[in-house]
């Protein structure tokens, strides 16, 4: 079987207060320095082989640890980027609240789109073409992937069969793992939000 551990960035100083988006100098926070720090000891019974991140700095900052503990070279791919949230970038959750666009986002991610940005479907499908990519390259083996909240969800769902619009249904925690399995029969999802002892 071949393991997918989709791991969401570590902690930074935009969750809960404003879209980071693709904002270029966003890095962990000091919480999140540490909640890296710990994934290699929290991974180190998985047998991970390779280690894919999304460009953006708190994604590769999140892999740091692990290439360093495991002597592995961080693959970056592009499809594994977080949502392009296009004119919302940087934008205040406060502000967003008042903005009738931002609701309608929230409750239709599968027909809105945020201004200048793509559909939550858009995302999915680049992310699961990634996956995809990564699973065939790396056959019965355990990879890492770090990637981003509703990336990782829009994976998620896709595997499970779900709708788009269930996205809010899914917690997806920073420094979280989510483990998808592929073997031969339909894929499973084995793992959910971890943010434990993954032993």
């Amino acid at each position: 079987m071949t393991r997918l551990f989709l791991i969401r960035h570590a902690h930074h100083d935009y969750i809960g207060r404003a879209i980071a988006g693709w904002l270029p100098g966003v890095g962990l926070s000091a919480q999140g320095r540490e909640q890296a720090a710990a994934l290699p000891d929290r991974l180190s019974h998985c047998g991970i082989t390779a280690l894919y991140s999304s460009p953006l700095e708190r994604a590769v900052e999140t892999a740091t640890p692990l290439a360093e503990r495991w002597g592995l070279r961080t693959e970056i791919r592009e499809g594994l980027r977080e949502i392009d949230f296009g004119e919302w970038n940087g934008r205040s959750m406060a502000a967003l609240e008042a903005d009738p666009a931002w609701r309608q986002y929230v409750e239709h991610r599968s027909t809105s789109r945020a201004p200048g940005g793509e559909l939550m479907l858009e995302t999915q499908a680049r992310m699961v073409a990634e996956l995809e990519r990564i699973r065939e390259a790396h056959p019965d083996a355990a990879i890492a992937v770090v990637s981003h909240c509703d990336v990782i969800r829009a994976a998620v769902l896709y595997y499970a069969g779900m709708p788009i619009d269930f996205y809010q249904r899914l917690e997806i925690r920073p420094a979280s793992v989510s483990v998808l399995g592929f073997g031969e029969n339909s894929p499973q999802i084995l793992r959910l939000n971890d943010t434990g002892d993954l032993a």
